[in-house]
Parts: structure tokens; sequence; C-alpha cells
């Protein structure tokens, strides 16, 4: 189910081909799927009626349908529950800013990593999703709002990088100029810090942003709060970020939940002043969201000011992440774990 709409144009060129149709009928069919956003053959007026019928029954479409959606009063922010072909449900959110709306979207249905302030791992991962399913969320979006997106996170649940190659093909799928033409450095991945798939994705050249989820200043605070800190050190992460910045002169964004007496000391922000001076990067403080399931709480001002006043002393650009959402439960995971317990899974 949507698998057609998860190919690039070369790949529907060959698909209608083998149905005996002109080469030019999958540069419309694209257009339809990423330009138009419209994903019901019954609509797509200029090709042919016998293609349509048979596409139908070979390819079927479903649309992510929005089973419930939550606007803040506070900020405008919308979260998103949508409901996959198969029964399964992610989450998206629609942010507005002063510099264009953003969406924030998943990449999975949940997430294996285990990270202790999420809610998205608490249950582990599902599946994976399809580049299609990836667009459909900011497709759904745009349509709902009837308002273009201009900035794209993948930073919702999962691990982007985890399947590389479907983050690289929703990539270029939405970047594509016959589709929606999201520049490269408006799109935003997000990793906990796979190594490999760091240096692969530097290899790639690509302009988007890279997003590297750090939340602490040693291995030891790491794997207390990261699971994946047991397979990679800081120091190969650091060296993975330099990598990723030599290759494609992009700045690398360090996001850090700041959680009250676990990583938020001044010997913490002077150990990541030490750790990224010089680097080509921005540290994005952010305060830790509350979660039934564990105890953290999020610093108190005074620690954040110190801390942010420490780092930038090292030349680090530091900012606090505005907190939008907060009377909806826009954080990762809570939203989608609340509906699936009252639905009884």
């Amino acid at each position: 189910m949507n698998e057609i709409v998860s190919l690039n144009i070369e790949e529907l060129e060959r698909l209608i081909l083998s149905y005996g149709e002109s080469k030019f009928r999958a540069k419309q069919l694209f257009e339809w799927f990423h330009k138009k956003m419209i994903w019901d053959y019954q609509e797509m007026s200029n090709l042919p009626i016998k293609l349509r019928e048979k596409l139908a029954v070979d390819y079927p479409i479903m649309p992510l349908r929005i089973v419930e959606k939550l606007e803040s009063k506070l900020d405008g922010t919308i979260k998103y529950l949508f409901e996959l072909w198969d029964s399964h449900i992610i989450e998206s959110v629609f942010m507005r800013y002063k510099h264009g709306n953003s969406v924030c979207i998943s990449s999975q249905v949940g997430c294996r990593m285990g990270c202790k302030f999420c809610a998205s791992t608490l249950e582990g991962r599902v599946r994976n999703l399809m580049p299609a399913e990836m667009v459909g969320q900011i497709y759904a979006i745009q349509k709902d709002t009837n308002e273009r997106v201009s900035n794209i996170v993948v930073m919702g649940s999962g691990e982007p990088l985890e399947e590389l190659d479907i983050t690289l093909k929703f990539v270029h799928l939405i970047n594509a100029p016959q589709g929606q033409n999201i520049g490269s450095r408006h799109i935003t991945v997000s990793t906990c810090g796979l190594v490999p798939e760091m240096k692969r994705l530097a290899d790639e050249k690509l302009q988007i942003n890279l997003a590297l989820s750090l939340h602490a200043t040693t291995d030891e605070k790491r794997k207390a709060v990261m699971p994946i800190a047991y397979k990679y050190s800081i120091e190969e992460l650091i060296n993975a970020c330099k990598y990723f910045i030599n290759q494609t002169n992009r700045r690398i964004t360090f996001e850090y939940a700041l959680i009250e007496g676990e990583n938020d000391s001044e010997e913490d922000a002077r150990r990541m002043g030490q750790l990224l001076k010089g680097m080509l990067c921005h540290v994005n403080l952010i305060p830790v969201n509350k979660i039934e399931e564990r105890n953290y709480k999020s610093s108190g001002a005074s620690s954040v000011e110190k801390f942010i006043r420490i780092l930038e002393q090292y030349g680090i650009p530091t900012t606090l992440r505005r907190t939008l959402g907060a009377d909806i439960d826009a954080a990762c995971g809570q939203l989608r774990r609340r509906y699936i317990k009252k639905r009884g899974e």
C-alpha cells in the first residue's frame, strides 16, 4: 500500500513503460502525488482512464487519516495524530514561526533507541515508515491548514538514520523541483548518534542540517540516559560530527535536554565548551519534557542562564528552545501513547 508514492521520477518512468504508456506520464503522475498532493487516481484528469484503473488495482493508495488534532491556544501550534493504512498511529507537529511554518515529522512507528527522557521509545519500534508516509505527513498538514510548509525537521518518533536509505529517499522526494521543491537547507534530520550512518550521510554531501542529540558531556552520564552511548563514545560522535562538517560545510546543531541535577551543572557546561570549542556548531538547549513514567525535572532558570553564559564564553552560539504547544502535549510521543492506551492496544 502506498509504495508507488515512494518512487522517484526515474522509477515511475520504468513502471509506466512496463504498462506500454508514454514516458512523460511518469512526470504527470509524480506531479499529482508531490506537487498537487493528490493521492486519488480518479482525480488525475490528464492520465488515461485505463491507466488510472490499472494503477488503482496494482498500486492502491491510502492517504494518512487525521484521527486527532489539537491546536494550542497559546501559540497556534497544531499536534496531529495520523492513522496509517495498517492502523498504526504516528504523530506530527505544525509550528508557526516568523520565518515560516515548520513541520516536525516522524520517521518510524515508535522507536527502539531507548532514550530515557522520550515518550516515543517506551513501547519500542513497531516498523519503519515508507518515504511516502514521511512526505504524507507534510502533505496532509498543508492541505488541512491550507498553509505552505517551508521548514521540515525529522525529529518526531523514530531514529531517522537507522534506515538511512528511506530518509535519503524522503529528502530527495520533498526536495524535487517537480514536487514541493523544499530546499535542502530547510530540512533538518536528527540522530541520537549512529556514527557509521552519520559518516555515510556526510558522504552524500547534501546541504541538509544535522542535529545530534547529545544530552550529556561524559560517556558515563550519557549511558544513563541514552543506551546508544554503550555503542559509540562521545569522542567517536564528535569525530563523526567534524567529518560531517568537513564534507558538507554545514553547521551541526547539538540538542541538549537540561535535566535538573543530572546534566545541568557549571562543570557540565564547561565540559561541553571544551568539547565543541572551535567547531562549526550551535547548541540548542531544551527544557526536558515531563513524562509520567520518568521523574526528570527541567532545570531552573538560573541554572539555564549560567549554562548559556559559560557556553558563550567558549564562543559557542547557544539558544534555549522556545516551548511550543505546552498546553497540548506537543512533545514527542506523548499524545500517541495516550491515544493508543485509550484505544486499548
